[in-house]
């Protein structure tokens, strides 16, 4: 990994520590599973911060955000549209 990706890298972790203070460990398990092509589900209590650790993630990588509340009743038709 060259020097420019670390620093980039850095930045990004930085850019979203700005976001949700005090949690390094999220930030840094999100950024290996996304960079290394993977998937994130984050399971937590209410109110610790998995939606602005979302959001600020989809901001600083310029990506779109979209959240989904799931219900009982939601069918899979639902989240894919079709």
């Amino acid at each position: 990994m060259s020097t420019d990706t670390k620093r980039q890298i850095a930045d990004l972790e930085q850019n979203i520590a700005q976001v949700l203070l005090g949690k390094p460990e999220p930030i840094q398990l999100t950024l290996v599973a996304l960079l290394g092509g993977g998937h994130v589900l984050i399971e937590d209590a209410p109110g610790v911060g998995k939606t602005s650790l979302a959001k600020a993630v989809a901001k600083s990588l310029a990506c779109t955000f979209t959240r989904l509340q799931f219900t009982p009743d939601m069918l899979p038709s639902d989240i894919t549209g079709v």
